[in-house]
C-alpha cells in the first residue's frame, strides 16, 4: 500500500462507531531498579520508581480505537472497587462512551499489575474471578446492543477467557449483527472454546489458531509461504468458522490474511523494528484491522495496516497504542526502502 492510500482510508477513520464488547481490565505498571537479592528468598528486590495504569484487554482494543476515531464504545462488566473507578476514570479521560459497562457490586474487577525492572518483566500478579454475565445482566447489554447498532459501523469481541463471553451472549451478538449487517470482528480465545459461526473477521494468533483447529503447534517454517501446517490451519478455521476472513498473526513473522472462496492467502511480513513488549499487540492488530475494513479498505489493504500498526507498538513498553502520524511515517518509510 502506498503512503497517499493509507492518507486516503486515514481521512475516513474518525466518523467510524464501533463498539467492542469483551473482558475489561485495568493494567498496573510498577516500574522499578534491582540492585540485590531478597536475604528472606532467593529473588530480586524491586525499589519502585513510577507506576502507571492503562486501559486492558477489551478496553486497550478500544483505547487503540480512539486515536483514530471519536465514537468509540465499551460493552463490559466492573465491580463496585477502586480498581473499577481507576479503568472507569482512565476511559472516560479518553473520552471513550461507559454507557453499556455494567457494574456489579459482587464481581471483582480484573488487574493485572506486572512489575517490570530494567525492562524487563519479573511477575504478574493477577487479581480475577470468572464470572458470567447474570440472565438480567445479559438482557440488558443485548438491549442495548440492539438499540445501537443502527447507529454502528462495527463491532469487535475481545475474548480474554475472563468469563464474559458465553455461547449464549455470543450467539446473540452474532445474531443481532446478521439482522442488521455489521461488520463483526472477533479475537477468539482457545481456552473459552465457543462455536463461532458466520463472523466477518477472525483473527487469533498462530498459537491460538493451531489450537482452535485441533492440530499440535508446529514450529514457523521459513520463508512463511512454504508453512504448510500453517495453510491446513487457515484453511480448517476458515469452515469451521465460517468466517469471511481469517487474520492470523504470526508475530516476528507478520501476518496472514485467508479469505472465503478461491482467493490466495496474503503474507504481509513484519514491520517491527525492534520488540520490547507484546502486551497489547494482539489489540491493536483488530483495532486498526476493523477501522481499515470499516473506511472501504480491502482485506489485504487492511491486513497491511493492521501490520504496520502492530509493528510499532511492539517497539513500546507497556499497554501502547500507536498514532496516524507513526503508521503514516511507517508507510512512509516502506516507500523510501
Amino acid at each position: 500500500m502506498t503512503p497517499a492510500r493509507f492518507q486516503q482510508l486515514l481521512n475516513r477513520f474518525g466518523p467510524t462507531r464501533i463498539l467492542v464488547i469483551g473482558d475489561l481490565i485495568l493494567d498496573q505498571f510498577v516500574w522499578g531498579k534491582v540492585s540485590r537479592i531478597s536475604p528472606e528468598a532467593p529473588v530480586p528486590v524491586v525499589e519502585v520508581v513510577r507506576e502507571n495504569a492503562y486501559p486492558g484487554g477489551a478496553a486497550n482494543v478500544a483505547r487503540n480505537l480512539r486515536e483514530f476515531s471519536k465514537n468509540v464504545a465499551v460493552m463490559g462488566l466492573v465491580g463496585a472497587d477502586a480498581g473499577a473507578e481507576q479503568l472507569a476514570n482512565l476511559l472516560a479521560e479518553e473520552h471513550i462512551n461507559l454507557d453499556c459497562v455494567q457494574r456489579d457490586p459482587t464481581f471483582q474487577t480484573i488487574v493485572k499489575t506486572r512489575i517490570i525492572a530494567k525492562h524487563q518483566q519479573v511477575v504478574r500478579v493477577d487479581r480475577e474471578r470468572r464470572t458470567r454475565l447474570t440472565e438480567p445482566q445479559m438482557e440488558r447489554a443485548l438491549a442495548q446492543l440492539d438499540a445501537m447498532l443502527p447507529q454502528l459501523d462495527a463491532i469487535i469481541i475481545e475474548d480474554y477467557g475472563k468469563g464474559l463471553i458465553t455461547q449464549s451472549f455470543a450467539d446473540a451478538i452474532t445474531s443481532l449483527a446478521h439482522r442488521h449487517a455489521k461488520l463483526l470482528a472477533v479475537d477468539p480465545n482457545p481456552n473459552n472454546p465457543l462455536q463461532w459461526n458466520g463472523a466477518s473477521v477472525m483473527k487469533p494468533n498462530r498459537a491460538e489458531a493451531f489450537a482452535s483447529a485441533a492440530k499440535p503447534l508446529t514450529e514457523p517454517v521459513e520463508p512463511v509461504e512454504n508453512d504448510e501446517a500453517l495453510f491446513e490451519v487457515g484453511e480448517i478455521l476458515l469452515q469451521k468458522w465460517n468466517a469471511e476472513t481469517l487474520l492470523i498473526t504470526l508475530g516476528e513473522q507478520g501476518m496472514m490474511l485467508f479469505q472465503r472462496g478461491e482467493k490466495k492467502p496474503f503474507h504481509t511480513p513484519t514491520r517491527a523494528k525492534e520488540v520490547f513488549d507484546v502486551s497489547g499487540a494482539g489489540d491493536t492488530a483488530i483495532a486498526l484491522f476493523t477501522l481499515a475494513l470499516c473506511a472501504g479498505a480491502a482485506p489485504d489493504e487492511a491486513a497491511d495496516v493492521s501490520n504496520h500498526a502492530s509493528g510499532i507498538v511492539v517497539g513500546k513498553l507497556g499497554t501502547a497504542t500507536v498514532t496516524p502520524e507513526e503508521i503514516s511515517r511507517s508507510f512512509e518509510e516502506k516507500t523510501a526502502i
